[in-house]
């Protein structure tokens, strides 16, 4: 099979495309014949060698990717051989995504629904769950006021429609005025490019204090977005984009929303929620690009440089071939 390698930490151009034996599924686990693969801004920080977390980084050589989605065409032992044919998401454990093929454990095979285009499903496995997962922790009430950082990304478009839908007032910040947009055509109240100087007063000036920040980029940012959370406001901050992580403001009584990880059980509930949500049209994910596996390492180049916007896949088969064997891409 074709996989993209990524064989020392550096720039996107070390994601080569190369062939590679395929795997052979074992006890317990089925071969998933891959037509879309997820690709997170986390994955091109574990590329550059610069992940949250040192353990993040894989042994080398080393094929990136941890959610994809396709058809189970083989089982091994102990798996039931009626998954064979089964229309399935799943994550691979971390590793193998950007390949043809994945040997992945059973267990954590999720079908789509009928409804559910195969790219949309692939855009909400690891977004969909974040988003809902933060929605649900922040508990929030009709009426309340929340900034969303970062609202035209994977998950801050999804938080921009789950917050509208629980009744919130949304104010929505993104990297430009294009971004911007996108956010309040997503249903954001307010949209503000966080690129322009003095953003952080013009929403101070037009909405007043925050009762809630979804804050997935830290740094500068970050600490801008807490400065206007009102005393006793929530802040949800579940990224570093910007490479370091927001800090408290000083002064003022600011309740951090600090969640335990979710257990294996648990994220599957959440991406359950999620594909059910967009399923009945309530949630929809912003897919802003896809490329063919062979161009990963543009894909990469894109993502880090803040090109983007929504989710990234990457297209493993043709959407000819996609389209043929049921679930097309939207």
């Amino acid at each position: 099979m074709f996989a993209v390698v990524l064989s020392e930490f550096g720039p996107p151009t070390n994601l080569t495309l190369t062939e590679v034996p395929d795997p052979v599924p074992g006890p317990g686990q089925v071969l998933v014949d891959v037509h879309l693969a997820n690709i997170t801004f986390v994955e091109t920080q574990v590329r550059a060698g610069q992940a949250p977390n040192p353990a993040m980084l894989p042994p080398l050589p080393a094929i990136l990717g941890n959610g994809v989605g396709g058809v189970v065409t083989a089982v091994g032992d102990g798996a039931d051989p009626a998954l064979v044919g089964r229309r399935v998401i799943t994550t691979t454990g971390g590793r193998g995504g950007y390949a043809e093929l994945a040997a992945v454990d059973a267990t954590g095979l999720i079908d789509l629904p009928p409804e559910l285009s195969l790219a949309d499903a692939v855009a909400l496995l690891a977004d969909g769950r974040t988003a809902v997962g933060l929605i649900r922790a922040a508990a929030l009430r009709p009426g309340e006021t929340v900034l969303i950082e970062a609202a035209a990304g994977g998950v801050g478009s999804l938080l921009v429609q789950l917050a509208r839908d629980a009744g919130a007032r949304v104010v929505a910040t993104a990297g430009g005025p294009r971004k911007a947009g996108i956010a309040k055509d997503l249903g954001a109240d307010v949209a503000v490019d966080y690129t322009a100087t003095g953003w952080a007063d013009q929403i101070r000036s037009e909405v007043g204090e925050i009762d809630v920040v979804f804050d997935g980029v830290g740094g500068q940012i970050g600490n801008a977005a807490a400065g206007l959370l009102r005393t006793g406001g929530r802040l949800s901050s579940y990224g570093m984009a910007s490479g370091s992580f927001t800090t408290l403001p000083e002064g003022k009584d600011i309740t951090p929303i600090r969640g335990t990880p979710p257990t294996p059980p648990q994220m599957r509930g959440l991406t359950q929620a999620a594909l059910t949500a967009a399923a009945t049209g309530a949630l929809k994910p912003l897919i802003g690009q896809r490329y063919p596996l062979a161009r990963a390492a543009d894909a990469h180049a894109a993502i880090a440089s803040r090109a983007t916007v929504g989710k990234t896949l990457l297209l493993v088969r043709s959407l000819e071939d996609i389209s043929m064997g049921g679930g097309g891409v939207q």
